[in-house]
C-alpha cells in the first residue's frame, strides 16, 4: 500500500471523500440537522505527530526548551473541516496540510493556522459552491481577514470570543448592553440554567479603514454536580461568548447558540477518537509525504463510514450493544467467517437499498 500511494496522486482519495458528502447531501440526508438552512462545518488544527530529525522538506520546524538547552522538532500539522451536526454527528469533510514548502514557515502557529484557514477555505468554496454554510470557530480566529473571508464566500458563522480578543468590540458591548435591557433570554438546557445577554450591529474597524459588522452574545450558565472527592452537591458556573454573523434575538438565540456554537466542540470529540480509539491518526505510517498524506486520507473515509453506520437507523441498536469497536469486530468476524452464501449476498446486494438516518 505504501508503494502504491508514493506513486499516485492522493488527493484523488480525498475527492473520493468529498463526493461521498456531496452524494448525502444531495439525497437531503442531513437536513433535519440544519441550523437554519446551514450546513454546520467546524474547523480546527492539529498536531499530527513530531519528529527529531528532518525527514521531509515539507516538515514545519520549531524549537522548544530542553533541560538547559533547546532542541529542534519537526512536525506534521493538518487543519481538519468537519459536518458538526447537533445530534453529535460528525462527518469528515476535507484537510489541509501544513507545508514549509507552502510557505507556513512562522513561528507563530496561529499565524499558520490562518494561512491554512485560507487555503482551506478556497478549497470549501470551489467544492462547495452553493452550498449554505455555517462554519464554527474557536477563539483564533475573530480578525478582520477571516470575517472578511465569510462575508465574502456568504458563509454564516458562529466564532467563539476570548476575553483578550477584539478590545474594542468588547468596549462597545460593554457599553451598549447597558442600553439593551430587552436583549435578554433565560432558559433550560441539558440541565443548566442559561442566561443571554447579546448586542447587534458593532462596527469593528481593522487595517486601518476597512469595516465589518458583527454581532455578539454572552451565555452565563450554571448547574449542580456532585463532587467527586467529597460527595457533595456543588454549583458550578460557566461563561461563553460568541460572534454571530447574523443578529440575534429570541426566536434564534437557542438555535445558533446551543445546537451550533457550542457543537463546535464536536470536531474536538472526533480528533479525540481518531486519536485515541484506534484510527492511529498519530502514527506515521510513510517518512513519504505522498504516501503519508494518503494514508491520512484513507482514515478519514473509514472514519466517516464508521460514523454514518454508528447514526444508521438499522444499526443503532447493534452499536448501542456492542459499542463501536464491538461493531467493528462484529462486522471482521462476519465478512471472514465461512457462515456467507454467495447467492444471498449477491441477491441483497442487488436489491436497491437506503441510508436513513436517525
Amino acid at each position: 500500500l505504501m508503494r502504491l500511494l508514493e506513486r499516485i496522486d492522493v488527493s484523488e482519495i480525498e475527492a473520493a471523500q468529498v463526493e461521498l458528502v456531496r452524494s448525502l447531501i444531495r439525497k437531503k440526508k442531513f437536513v433535519r440537522y440544519l441550523i437554519n438552512g446551514h450546513y454546520p462545518v467546524a474547523i480546527d488544527g492539529t498536531q499530527k505527530f513530531v519528529r527529531r530529525y528532518l525527514w521531509s522538506e515539507e516538515c514545519l520546524e520549531r524549537e522548544v526548551k530542553k533541560g538547559d538547552g533547546h532542541e529542534e522538532q519537526y512536525y506534521v500539522y493538518v487543519m481538519e473541516a468537519s459536518l458538526a451536526f447537533y445530534n453529535g454527528m460528525t462527518i469528515p469533510l476535507m484537510s489541509e496540510f501544513l507545508s514549509y514548502a507552502q510557505g507556513d514557515s512562522e513561528a507563530d502557529k496561529q499565524y499558520c493556522e490562518r494561512r491554512a484557514f485560507k487555503r482551506l477555505d478556497h478549497l470549501l468554496k470551489e467544492e462547495f459552491k452553493r452550498l449554505p454554510i455555517m462554519v464554527l470557530l474557536d477563539g483564533l480566529y475573530p480578525n478582520g481577514p477571516v470575517l472578511e473571508i465569510c462575508h465574502r464566500n456568504n458563509w454564516d458563522f458562529m466564532i467563539v470570543l476570548q476575553d483578550k480578543s477584539l478590545i474594542s468590540v468588547w468596549e462597545e458591548y460593554e457599553g451598549l448592553i447597558k442600553l439593551s435591557p430587552h436583549n435578554r433570554h433565560q432558559r433550560t438546557y441539558n440541565g443548566r440554567k442559561q442566561h443571554f445577554r447579546w448586542v447587534n450591529d458593532i462596527e469593528y474597524y481593522y487595517d486601518s479603514f476597512k469595516k465589518q459588522v458583527v454581532h455578539v452574545v454572552v451565555c452565563e450558565e450554571s448547574w449542580q454536580q456532585v463532587d467527586q472527592a467529597s460527595g457533595q452537591i456543588e454549583t458550578k458556573s460557566s461563561r461563553h461568548a460568541w460572534l454571530s454573523s447574523e443578529p440575534l434575538e429570541h426566536k434564534n438565540i437557542h438555535e445558533r447558540c446551543n445546537l451550533a456554537a457550542r457543537h463546535r466542540w464536536n470536531i474536538e470529540s472526533e480528533l479525540l477518537a481518531v486519536k485515541c480509539q484506534g484510527y492511529q491518526y498519530e502514527h506515521c505510517f510513510s517518512y513519504d509525504w505522498n504516501a503519508m498524506k494518503g494514508y491520512h486520507y484513507l482514515m478519514r473515509i473509514g472514519r466517516t463510514i464508521n460514523v454514518l453506520a454508528q447514526y444508521s437507523e438499522c444499526l443503532v441498536s447493534m452499536f448501542i450493544e456492542k459499542g463501536v469497536r464491538g461493531f467493528i469486530d462484529f462486522v471482521r468476524e462476519t465478512l471472514t467467517g465461512p457462515w456467507l452464501d454467495v447467492d444471498w449476498v449477491q441477491a441483497r446486494l442487488s436489491q436497491p437499498y437506503q441510508l436513513r438516518l436517525i
